[in-house]
């Protein structure tokens, strides 16, 4: 049976959407990035741009995709074509994005499960880095085409597939909430626990004092804006696709402005504890050897795979630590995927009309086939790096900037979207909303773009330009644009009647007998 003899899933409860919807923007930024850029950009001060930042761009735009994906009640490609034809390559832009995105973020995850495996028994020794690199990864030593095969990443990656795929097979209320009522109170638990370990922590106060002690002059740098708005855009699953593709599960009636601000809020809230765990334990680092806090501060894999290893080394009680923080990482690094993934999937059964399981095998199963035959290799780590940054930089902000250029200054929509969200909001959006998203984040992505290039054109990232994974990185951001436009142009089926919007004579969406009665309370 095809999806035109269905009617499109529902959440089963406001709270299983709002625990998938944080699931997904609570991942790997929260833990390693956000701890850094806070510390890097003015330490306590940097709070008030990444505040006025969530206020003025995060919040704003995550209202206009869960306002978007419920009122068409479709995947980004299909959502989007209802504004426009040609908007329908924006979405597909987007899915192409996440599928860059799933290839290496279910590698990060896999490394995540092996390390909390390491972590019994401090396996990675005196030397985490040679480990990482060498003993774990393999990574060769010059890069270039992969030349040799890890089996150590290829089955951990192989069961974070597995794991993914079934939940997605399951379906949104069956599979993707139940999960999600599962694994983010799991990670709750478990990343308090680490907090007030690391609180505890000989040399906590130190971090934390480094971390929050306010730089005010850093405030007229430009660069600590930019950051805090980086921040914001990368951390809360905006800009490609997820949360107008969750929110097209949404009944008619659920209340989109007070599901925004309780996911924005928590996320950032749960970075702020993020910061607080990692910095406590950097400041152990460095009282333990002697040095100032700023010669242990990193992030990213550096943070997760090198630094806190070494740390774990040291600390009383290091396995249990190592434990809970790797496997909060996996959490983490899972509830994403999994949203990432259900982008591409929602897509597809929106453009054939096939059910889930099948698109799930299909798809979801080649996703997997090129996330195991790329990334467990010897140059598998620097093949991340580069996609990582150039997908980051040039797919997920230029995305959201030309959405926001179509809907607000071509279309002109953003005040029948603002109708359509007021009507069943309990917090009314006003002219601030508009302004936001009309004028400031525009400008400030444009700006973010600007500032990126010529950061690129200054030094190449990495040196990887240098070598084929240069032109690989832009490959892969110029490859995502180029499948949003040619799919854009396949002849596209006509909606099932069950999920075409149903419109009054003022062109507002009525709600059917469907709606009503699946309304999340």
């Amino acid at each position: 049976m095809s999806l035109q003899n269905q009617e499109r899933e529902q959440w089963g409860s406001r709270a299983g959407f709002l625990m998938a919807a944080i699931g997904s923007a609570i991942g790997l930024g929260n833990i390693w990035r956000f701890p850094a850029e806070a510390y890097k950009n003015g330490g306590g001060a940097f709070l008030l741009p990444y505040l006025i930042a969530l206020l003025t761009a995060g919040l704003p735009l995550l209202i206009l995709e869960y306002t978007i994906g419920r009122r068409f009640r479709k995947s980004p490609p299909a959502a989007f074509r209802q504004l426009t034809r040609p908007a329908e390559a924006i979405g597909w832009w987007q899915v192409a994005i996440c599928f860059v995105i799933a290839s290496y973020y279910a590698v990060i995850v896999a490394w995540a499960v092996r390390y909390a495996g390491f972590s019994f028994g401090k396996d990675w020794g005196k030397e985490p880095e040679k480990f990482f690199s060498s003993d774990f990864l393999h990574s060769a030593p010059d890069v270039g085409l992969p030349s040799s095969w890890v089996g150590g990443v290829f089955w951990p990656l192989l069961a974070v597939w597995v794991i993914v795929l079934v939940i997605l097979g399951l379906g949104v209320r069956k599979g993707i909430e139940r999960a999600n009522k599962i694994f983010i109170p799991l990670l709750v638990v478990f990343f308090v626990v680490l907090v007030v370990r690391a609180v505890t922590l000989d040399g906590a106060a130190k971090g934390l004092d480094a971390l929050f002690s306010p730089d005010w002059g850093q405030l007229t740098n430009g660069s600590v804006w930019v950051a805090a708005y980086g921040q914001i855009f990368f951390s809360l699953s905006i800009g490609f696709g997820i949360m107008v593709t969750y929110a097209s599960y949404l009944p008619r009636r659920a209340d989109l402005t007070n599901s925004a601000l309780v996911a924005g809020f928590a996320n950032s809230s749960f970075e702020i504890l993020a910061g607080i765990g990692v910095f406590s334990t950097l400041g152990f680092m460095a009282q333990a050897q002697g040095v100032g806090i700023d010669k242990v501060v990193t992030d990213g894999v550096g943070l997760a795979f090198i630094a806190f290893p070494a740390i774990i080394s040291e600390m009383p009680a290091g396995a249990l630590f190592g434990v809970l923080f790797f496997v909060s990482l996996a959490i983490a690094g899972l509830t994403s995927l999994i949203s990432i993934v259900q982008v591409i999937i929602s897509a597809v059964q929106d453009r054939t009309g096939a059910r889930r399981v099948p698109v799930v095998a299909v798809v979801g199963g080649f996703s997997a086939v090129v996330s195991l035959l790329v990334f467990p290799t010897d140059v598998g780590l620097a093949i991340l790096d580069s996609c990582d940054h150039f997908i980051n930089q040039y797919g997920i902000a230029l995305a959201a900037l030309v959405f926001l250029v179509v809907v607000g200054w071509v279309l002109r929509r953003l005040h029948q979207f603002q109708a359509h969200a007021d009507e069943t909001s309990a917090v009314k959006l006003g002219l601030w909303w508009r302004v936001c998203l009309g004028v400031i984040t525009p400008i400030v992505l444009g700006w973010m773009m600007v500032d990126s290039l010529r950061a690129e054109f200054e030094e190449n990232y990495g040196g990887y330009s240098t070598t084929f994974l240069g032109w690989a990185g832009w490959g892969v951001a110029g490859g995502a644009l180029l499948v949003g436009v040619v799919l854009a142009f396949i002849p596209w089926r006509d909606a099932p009647d069950s999920d075409v919007e149903k419109t009054d004579a003022a062109g507002n969406p009525r709600a059917t007998e469907a709606d009503n009665a699946g309304e999340v309370h």
